[in-house]
């Protein structure tokens, strides 16, 4: 009897080897990304007048960021920085610029994003909701950047209608002709429906499920549910008149603040039907959930942040390099992994999700990027052996601006784009966090370092002019 155990043992050794091997104990990534949400518009973050308690459990479960950085002020560049692990002085997409009838600049086949990464390495990945990187049937376009599965919408200015006439089914366009008619398929409920059957699906296999979602960005519209009636009671808002007189792309919200409210509590349901979900497939002690935002908080749409103070208090809101425009909710889950109720303030960005999810997928690194894996600080192991010398950021609309941080000290530059000479602003962190000082005249050391820093990092790209010097001549 003993010999026989011991000769089934033998047998079944290899196969206990093979399940506990790196290929089947890779971890699936879940990644959350807001569209326009701001520092402050979480209850873990300081929000007072709107609930978020899914978002708030799963920062008790997991480590709070608190000086974490999205790629830039606005959707597609913050997004291809993501994408790509390079900051905008090097992205292939460094602004929202549209492509007609609909789409945007494409990344070019050239590209390595995350996802085309993990695909090859045996990852199922998925993107659910709005995507922005390449009109369809480009390189850009999701399928042909690693995606086995998308569903949404391909254009970021479509996303702005919330009921729309067609999304994309991967490379086939769904019309929904019922919202021709009537406000019937909310986009927002049928993307995360779609997002929830493929982890259901999927869990067979590793996998990076990518949920771009376009709530809270204008316009600000959703159902008229409980949810909204409820916070037009809470805030006793009186209707804002449409005098047909306001210009705008964005449908007529009477009671805005309402409906930004509820838009952040519909998205913090989404959150929390994600965590349910991974609860109930079994894959807590394998998968691990982020959830941010592309950039800060915007003003269209008769959206009022400084109601919600949805920067937190920090100057800036969207389309702004000053902490407000780019420094974004950020929190991590991984049960077993990164300790739960925990806070960092490492100061992190979306350059930086590329290397890690690497790390995490025991693949290896990829030449060139700028990024450095998050890993040790989510597992406590403290800062990554590497640092990041300086974060750098460029944001091409509003006459040019570019940002930089050093340690303690954030330079910004305005009106870039016209100015040959652009003066620096100085501010320190450590000590003026909301940037109300400008302390360049006091450390003129610290502007000529952080100067060479902005002409080193930004590198030129012909598609994307920036400087006066690379304006196209006619």
């Amino acid at each position: 009897m003993i010999q026989r155990l011991a000769v089934l043992l033998i047998c079944l050794f290899p196969v206990f080897l093979e399940a506990q091997s790196p290929a089947r104990q890779k971890p699936n990534i879940i990644l959350i990304l807001a569209d326009d949400l701001g520092y402050g518009d979480l209850g873990c973050y300081g929000q007072q007048k709107i609930h978020t308690p899914h978002i708030d459990k799963l920062a008790k479960a997991g480590m709070r960021f608190t000086q974490f950085y999205a790629g830039t002020a606005v959707c597609a560049p913050s997004r291809a920085s993501l994408m790509t692990g390079l900051h905008t002085g090097h992205t292939a997409v460094r602004g929202n610029q549209g492509v007609k009838p609909e789409g945007q600049f494409p990344l070019p086949a050239s590209a390595v994003t995350i996802a085309a990464v993990l695909e090859k390495n045996g990852y199922a990945t998925g993107a659910f909701g709005k995507w922005g990187l390449g009109y369809p049937g480009s390189a850009g376009e999701p399928l042909k950047q690693g995606f086995d599965d998308f569903f949404g919408y391909n254009c970021q200015s479509l996303a702005h209608n919330y009921y729309p006439d067609h999304l994309w089914q991967n490379d086939q366009r769904l019309e929904l002709p019922g919202n021709l008619r009537s406000d019937s398929v909310y986009s927002g409920d049928l993307i995360h429906q779609r997002a929830l059957r493929f982890l259901q699906e999927k869990h067979t296999k590793p996998f990076f499920l990518f949920m771009p979602y376009t709530l809270p960005h204008a316009e600000l519209r959703g159902p008229r549910d409980s949810i909204y009636n409820y916070y037009r009671q809470l805030f006793n808002e009186t209707a804002v008149v449409d005098d047909g007189n306001k210009k705008s792309d964005y449908h007529f919200e009477p009671y805005p603040h309402a409906a930004y409210a509820a838009m952040v509590t519909r998205l913090d349901h989404y959150v929390g039907d994600v965590m349910e979900a991974v609860k109930k497939e079994g894959l807590s002690e394998n998968t691990l959930i982020i959830f941010t935002s592309d950039n800060g908080p915007h003003k269209e749409g008769g959206n009022d942040p400084a109601f919600f103070n949805s920067s937190g208090s920090l100057r800036g809101i969207k389309r702004d390099l000053y902490e407000g425009g780019i420094r974004e909710p950020f929190i991590a889950v991984w049960q077993h992994t990164i300790a739960a109720g925990s806070t960092s303030a490492y100061t992190g960005t979306f350059w930086d999700l590329f290397p890690t999810f690497e790390e995490m997928a025991h693949v290896p690194p990829t030449p060139g990027i700028d990024g450095i894996s998050l890993l040790p600080v989510l597992q406590g192991k403290g800062k990554p052996a590497r640092q990041h010398p300086y974060l750098y950021w460029e944001f091409h609309e509003s006459g040019g601006r570019q940002a930089v941080r050093m340690g303690r000290w954030k330079g910004v530059r305005l009106e870039v784009s016209t100015n040959p000479h652009p003066s620096t602003e100085l501010y320190d962190l450590d000590k003026d966090p909301y940037e109300q000082h400008n302390v360049a005249a006091l450390h003129v050391e610290i502007v000529q370092e952080l100067d060479k820093i902005i002409q080193k990092a930004h590198v030129a790209d012909k598609n994307w002019p920036l400087l006066p010097n690379e304006k196209k001549q006619p």
